[in-house]
């Protein structure tokens, strides 16, 4: 049987029972530790009566429940939906009932969310919060009352894992179906592209809900018996405080927490000589401030390039090679990488044109919609929707992008989708939605608005609209009025 995910936890938790996975605030939990909270939590799914291809959702911020969680629910085959933290009530709604969830699980402050919708998703029947003082199941309750042993069911590689929903070009996310053997080609990043070993020690700062989080915050590391250090906030301070007293060793991050290290005041009074390498993806490092980081801390920043219907990493750039200015590296084994042109030909090597990846790590497809999938694979090829180029070494240099898409600090945002989320404000007649250049975030979600006549609605009204019903990230942080479109 293909090793599976649940099983990858195993071999490691049998190898290094004693070392240390979980570093959270002051508390240190061992592999064995580890293990035995995913197998009482996954009992308690059990007991609700979960069962392999079931879907259970999370949503919860970077704390050690996460990845109990992630793991109690492929150890039973069920499938882990992750969702963003920060999603509202009306974006849980579409999630829940789209995936087919049949429990939930977050934090006891995000739990009013779930109930303000629960009459309308009847399928999931649970809600599991981190710590539920009513007597209502919870994971850490579940420690006090379950056996540590688990047994799993038959789980193959070709068996559903985790589904991660991303914005889709109708307005409506997909939910992308990640399977065990996707997603374990991904685990042995640290050790084959980096020289990792089981002393490193990750700092995870990017949200674990994340398709680049989960791999290269959570996976790599698991699989390699290192430690993942939690950060659940995001604070320049937090950051440079546990490189130090933790003794980091890298960070995989969007390049906006690389430019906020960068240009913070202070930064030189961190020890930060435990680090001995960083990873950018989500979205492209302005070229020039690479070495500028690099000499500033003394270590190398690598590009990397993935999507979330890859598991997500296509590419990296070598820690031992020389790296090649502006480029997002070759691809990773495994993985394949051509340019095609408008018709479907492929282009030659330095020609610019869609950038289309193949490998075990391209996505089932998205949950429920066969039209979506066949739009983005074909002939096995994924199609990314961007525009890059590939020279005569290999090496991967992204030009743009095909599909209309803004990138803010490494989430994706399709802008019809906040575009109808504006045109349901009552006094707005209609909206057009574009990415703005910004130096930390790579762009900021800006908005052009017409308003129906007579209106009076300002820009904090306009705001306050749609952050009830967006994400934070997604919600315009720039809205101006115009009377008509060019």
């Amino acid at each position: 049987m293909e090793q599976n995910l649940g099983e990858m936890l195993e071999y490691t938790c049998n190898r290094y029972p004693d070392r240390t996975s979980l570093i959270y605030k002051e508390k240190d939990i061992s592999y064995v530790e580890l293990n035995r909270a995913v197998n009482a939590f996954g009992n308690s799914l059990r007991d609700l009566g979960i069962v392999k291809g079931d879907k259970v959702a999370i949503m919860l911020p970077n704390i050690p429940e996460f990845i109990i969680s992630y793991f109690a629910i492929l150890k039973l085959g069920a499938v882990a939906v992750t969702i963003n933290a920060l999603s509202t009530s009306h974006e849980l709604l579409y999630l829940l009932n789209n995936s087919d969830a049949r429990a939930f699980i977050t934090i006891p402050s995000s739990a009013k969310r779930f109930e303000e919708i629960r009459e309308e998703v009847p399928q999931c029947r649970h809600m599991i919060t981190t710590d539920d003082p009513h007597g209502n199941i919870s994971i850490n309750g579940s420690m006090e009352n379950n056996s540590f042993e688990l047994e799993m069911p038959e789980i193959t590689g070709d068996d559903p894992a985790v589904m991660i929903y991303t914005s889709g070009l109708t307005g409506k996310p997909l939910g992308a179906v990640l399977t065990h053997r996707n997603l374990s080609t991904q685990t042995p990043l640290l050790r084959d592209i980096c020289d990792g070993t089981e002393h490193d020690r990750g700092l995870c700062i990017i949200p674990l809900f994340h398709s680049f989080g989960a791999v290269v915050n959570m996976l790599i590391i698991i699989n390699t018996g290192a430690s993942v250090v939690l950060v659940d906030q995001f604070k320049l301070e937090s950051i440079f405080r546990a490189i130090e007293e933790k003794k980091v060793t890298y960070i995989a991050a969007v390049p906006r927490v690389f430019l906020g290290m960068l240009l913070l005041g202070g930064a030189d009074d961190y020890d930060v000589s435990s680090l001995r390498f960083c990873i950018t993806g989500g979205s492209t490092m302005p070229p020039e401030y690479i070495p500028m980081f690099e000499d500033k801390f003394g270590v190398t920043l690598i590009q990397g390039y993935g999507l979330t219907e890859a598991s997500p990493v296509c590419s990296v750039s070598r820690i031992t090679e020389e790296q090649e200015p502006g480029s997002i590296g070759p691809p990773i084994k495994g993985v394949e990488a051509k340019i095609f042109d408008e018709n479907g030909a492929e282009l030659p090597s330095g020609d610019t044109g869609e950038l289309a990846i193949k490998g075990l790590n391209v996505m089932k497809g998205y949950y429920k919609n066969e039209q979506a999938t066949k739009e983005v694979i074909k002939n096995g090829w994924l199609h990314t929707g961007d525009l890059a180029r590939i020279d005569s070494k290999g090496h991967i240099f992204l030009e743009g992008r095909k599909k209309r898409m803004i990138i803010t600090s490494g989430f994706n945002v399709y802008p019809i989708e906040v575009e109808n989320v504006l045109r349901m404000h009552p006094e707005v007649r209609d909206a057009r939605v574009t990415g703005k250049e910004d130096f930390i975030r790579g762009e900021i979600v800006s908005a052009l608005i017409i308003k129906e006549k007579g209106s009076s609605v300002d820009e904090k009204d306009i705001m306050k609209h749609c952050r009830k019903y967006l994400s934070s990230y997604k919600s315009p942080r720039e809205v101006n009025f115009t009377e008509a479109f060019d």
